[in-house]
């Protein structure tokens, strides 16, 4: 189960190597404000891609700031969506694939064989499924946007607009589960279906730029940012 709780995770290392990103100042702000304030600087992130902290930093903190600066620049401040998107890339990073549970959570990486299990599941099966719909799309849209793109103009796969459909489709139905009021996960996975498409257009900005940096086609991924901009001023994204 993915769970929001990788800002709960830091302590004492994560200050400390944040405060060596952000010297005198940013153990001024830590003891005054907090390490949110701390965290929130678009200057700490700067210096953390400069001085190649990347390369020395808990991968926790890293995934952390790098969600939460890119959901920032889109307007979306909800802390707790940076914290479980975070969660959602070091899970599916660290295992290539959905996290392990004691009914193993499908390892295809299409949604439609998520849906075809759904029709058969009941109860905390039936829950882990939904949100493992949710938590899919976002890895895949979010992370493989010029893949995804690859494959539509090959006529291979859905365009993104399915992923955003059917990620937020299963974090709204998995959000009115007695499972998701147990873990205390119904209002964000309802916020997290309201705001999905941003959230995914963020990573696909993060993806571009540390991720993948060179496209193996360059005109494709510029198609692609206009007709995802286009698309997001019609939903309002």
């Amino acid at each position: 189960m993915i769970l929001p709780n990788v800002r709960a995770s830091f302590g004492r290392p994560e200050a400390e190597f944040l405060i060596s990103l952000a010297g005198r100042e940013g153990e001024n702000r830590l003891r005054e404000h907090g390490i949110d304030a701390l965290m929130d600087d678009p200057a700490l992130v700067r210096a953390l891609l400069r001085r190649r902290g990347v390369d020395t930093a808990p991968a926790p903190l890293v995934f952390y700031l790098l969600v939460r600066h890119a959901l920032m620049e889109r307007e979306i401040l909800d802390r707790q969506l940076a914290d479980y998107t975070a969660a959602v890339l070091l899970e599916f990073g660290r295992v290539g694939r959905a996290p392990r549970s004691e009914e193993p959570l499908p390892t295809s990486m299409y949604l439609a064989d998520i849906l075809i299990e759904l029709e058969r599941a009941r109860g905390e099966r039936e829950f882990e499924l939904r949100a493992h719909l949710g938590n899919l799309a976002l890895w895949m849209g979010g992370i493989f946007p010029d893949h995804i793109t690859y494959r539509v103009n090959r006529r291979a796969a859905p365009p993104l607009s399915y992923y955003d459909e059917m990620g937020a489709a299963g974090f709204r139905s998995a959000a009115g589960m007695q499972m998701a009021l147990q873990y205390g996960l119904g209002d964000l996975f309802v916020r997290f279906a309201d705001q999905f498409t941003g959230v995914r257009s963020a990573l696909n900005g993060l993806s571009d730029a540390l991720f993948f940096p060179q496209p193996k086609d360059a005109i494709e991924r510029v198609l692609r940012e206009v007709s995802d901009r286009f698309h997001r001023s019609l939903d309002g994204a």
